[in-house]
């Protein structure tokens, strides 16, 4: 009985300890609180004022455009990170969480939701190029011109935990540090949020080993605080006179007026960026595309039965049917191969990347079969495509050898992308389809998706791209047949030609869609999101 006793006793000690420990990081904290609020805060400096300065900047009150709401952003790691099943037990706890006093207790319950039990790697991915899109989306350009005037930025984040907003914040917005709540995590997955003592203890280990002095000098230089209307009920310990020799408040009326940052503006252009949903997910938005779901899936199987089976002739209608739009502009559709091409066979259209359907919608334009050539394709993607498919091998010479023994059969579609862009850019054209020695016609495509994004980087779920286009409810194509192009044969002018060729499409094909020119290429686009190279090796097929 005694042993009992006392191994029951020990346990009650350390969580009596514990509790007191916790009480006083709150009596702490309030302190703190009091020591920031007591002092009123002056108005916003002009931006003259922060050159020079450390900023330590409350990310909610004065990066984000006011009022943040954070459940479009932890629904969106519950999806992409976690599935849909998690994003649809965060939509129904929801209204339960607004039980809960204050917005603090709300934005801690649904990070719990949203994030335990998920890897830290795959989270921290979603991070980096998932949210960054839906954050610059919301981003206010007098609060990024603040961080830009500045010398050194600490970003502050009392709603986001830090592994949500580390990405965005360091690599699209520019600044050199971020504190934010801290996820716990147990050998590699999240375990829970710590508590705010401990997660201001790391915060301070890290910042000191960053900034040395320049932040903890107990009121004599410091750095200047940017913080909010909504600041004093969630004021973190970095704004207290300790760090800050100076602190600034941003009113509601000002930030009222405030204008969102223009896609031009933002301090790192989004070329690349990741997930399935195309849309920010409100409770409203969330609600409407679980309901739409069941329908969605229907109608996936529908197009591809149509897309599959029924004659190119009667695709487009029966698509347009199910609500997929299809806009055909120019009148450069070719028809009958004409003299001058250049060789026999088939012609070569060459397009900008889009979505794995690009060669099917450009089949169904000509209203015949075409051969498209691919490095990755999935076998579910090859089983399911109604046009002849030709796999590459990243062998410069072999895939040149095996293009022109495709195109001597018949016509020909290529991407010489490499790889799908989202938005209105155009990478850098391969110029290995300008070496093959015949006349190219170009082919300008362009999409549109309400609800998902038909591409995806994500090992294992690339063989579902062309299924999620398909289920958005209004999905959209336009195909624009362009002027051919000349080449020059390679025995002739060598790579420097086919390089001003390859050079001249994307010039044609931009000014066609208003997209903007880059010199990024696949492998710039699988660094950035997927941290590789984007090389999958594939199993040889089967004869």
């Amino acid at each position: 009985m005694t042993m009992k006793s006392s191994s029951l006793s020990k346990p009650l000690v350390s969580l009596f300890f514990l509790l007191l420990r916790k009480l006083a990081g709150r009596r702490h904290h309030r302190a703190t609180r009091m020591a920031v609020t007591m002092k009123p805060s002056p108005p916003p400096p002009p931006l003259d004022m922060l050159h020079g300065q450390t900023l330590v900047v409350d990310v909610e009150a004065w990066i984000l455009r006011p009022p943040v709401s954070a459940f479009p952003y932890f629904m969106l790691v519950a999806v992409e990170a976690g599935g849909f099943l998690r994003g649809l037990l965060l939509l129904l706890l929801y209204p339960l969480m607004f039980l809960l006093p204050g917005d603090g207790a709300r934005a801690r319950a649904m990070a719990t939701v949203a994030l335990v039990g998920l890897e830290e790697k795959e989270v921290a991915r979603v991070g980096r190029v998932v949210l960054p899109k839906f954050f610059l989306e919301a981003t206010a350009a007098e609060g990024v011109a603040a961080v830009q005037a500045a010398a050194r930025v600490v970003a502050v984040s009392a709603t986001f935990p830090r592994v949500m907003v580390d990405g965005f914040l360091k690599e699209y917005v520019g600044v050199d540090a971020v504190v934010g709540p801290e996820v716990r995590s147990v050998g590699g997955v999240l375990a829970g949020l710590m508590d705010e003592e401990d997660a201001a203890e790391m915060a301070a280990k890290k910042l000191r080993a960053l900034f040395g002095d320049e932040l903890e000098v107990a009121g004599k230089k410091g750095a200047v605080g940017l913080v909010g209307p909504a600041s004093s009920g969630r004021v973190h310990y970095l704004f207290s006179p300790y760090y800050c020799k100076e602190t600034f408040a941003v009113s509601e009326a000002d930030t009222r007026g405030w204008r969102p940052l223009p896609r031009d503006k933002y301090p790192r252009p989004l070329v690349f960026h990741d997930g399935r949903l195309a849309f920010a997910p409100t409770p409203p938005a969330a609600l409407a595309m679980y309901t739409f779901l069941p329908f969605g899936i229907a109608l996936v199987v529908f197009r591809t039965i149509a897309f599959s089976f029924l004659p190119y002739r009667v695709c487009f209608p029966v698509g347009a049917f199910t609500g997929m739009h299809y806009r055909l502009v120019g009148g450069h559709v070719p028809t009958a191969r004409q003299g001058g091409e250049g060789g026999g066979g088939g012609r070569l259209y060459v397009s900008n990347h889009r979505t794995l359907l690009d060669p099917i919608i450009v089949a169904a334009a000509l209203g015949k079969p075409v051969t498209a050539v691919t490095y990755s394709l999935s076998p579910v993607s090859e089983l399911i495509a109604p046009i002849r498919t030709a796999r590459l091998t990243r062998d410069r010479e072999k895939d040149q050898r095996n293009m022109a023994a495709v195109l001597a059969r018949g016509d020909l579609v290529v991407c010489p992308e490499g790889t799908t862009c989202r938005e209105e850019y155009l990478l850098r054209l391969s110029p290995l389809f300008a070496e093959l020695g015949v006349d190219v016609n170009p082919v300008a495509l362009d999409t549109r998706v309400g609800m998902f994004y038909g591409t995806s980087t994500k090992p294992g779920a690339k063989w579902m791209d062309p299924f999620y286009f398909m289920m958005n409810p209004r999905p959209a194509y336009r195909v624009e047949f362009l002027p051919r192009a000349a080449t020059t044969p390679v025995d002739n002018g060598g790579r420097g030609d086919s390089i001003d060729v390859a050079n001249r499409v994307q010039r044609g094909l931009s000014e066609a869609l208003g997209f903007e020119l880059t010199g990024l290429t696949r492998k710039d686009k699988y660094m950035t999101l997927a941290g590789n190279e984007g090389v999958v090796p594939t199993a040889p097929r089967k004869h």
